[in-house]
């Protein structure tokens, strides 16, 4: 079964995290997922969604402050990460090394193991210090997703743009799923 670390920062597009959680899921793909403290606030807030409903959602959830959890480890077998949305202190921490919590550092490793790493950061406008940041993840072999759902498809719900920008990210991870039409 594939495996799939999810993290979830306090940048705004919890919207995201979840749609993508729920589809992985729906495709039978196991999600591990960590979310920082302030992510916890951002996801009740837009989305309603409780750690507890969290937690249900996934296949393990893990505290932010557990370094020394599974998915801290090289050894850990999984497929790839998305930090999803992320914000620019998550970016500049894990641009940085600065793996001062579970998240960052299984961002880290999964860097250094050379697995796939998604990062999707919501934030606009962006300075040069977080482009720097953005730059230097994607010469590390980071992968820069900005939540930018595109228009083409016609979108008529806020659900049509997040099913968009989930589908550009299961792309990247080679899993199949139509939840937008394709440029034809």
């Amino acid at each position: 079964m594939k495996k799939i670390i999810v993290g979830i920062t306090g940048a705004s597009g919890s919207a995201y995290a979840v749609r993508l959680i729920d589809v992985l899921r729906e495709q039978g793909i196991g999600v591990h997922a960590v979310i920082t403290d302030s992510g916890q606030r951002v996801l009740d807030y837009e989305c309603g969604v409780t750690m507890e409903e969290l937690a249900r959602r996934v296949d393990v959830l893990y505290p932010n402050t557990d370094v020394g959890a599974a998915i801290a480890s090289g050894s850990f077998r999984m497929d790839a990460m998305v930090v999803l949305p992320c914000s620019m202190k998550t970016a500049g921490a894990i641009a940085h090394g600065v793996t001062d919590d579970l998240l960052t550092r299984a961002a880290d490793v999964t860097l250094k193991e050379g697995r796939r790493l998604l990062l999707v950061p919501r934030e606009t406008p962006m300075h040069e210090i977080h482009l720097e940041n953005l730059l230097r993840l994607a010469r590390a072999g980071a992968v820069i997703m900005p939540a930018a759902p595109g228009f083409y498809h016609r979108p008529e719900t806020l659900d049509d743009l997040v099913n968009m920008m989930v589908g550009k990210i299961l792309d990247r991870l080679d899993i199949e799923a139509e939840l937008f039409t394709r440029w034809r």
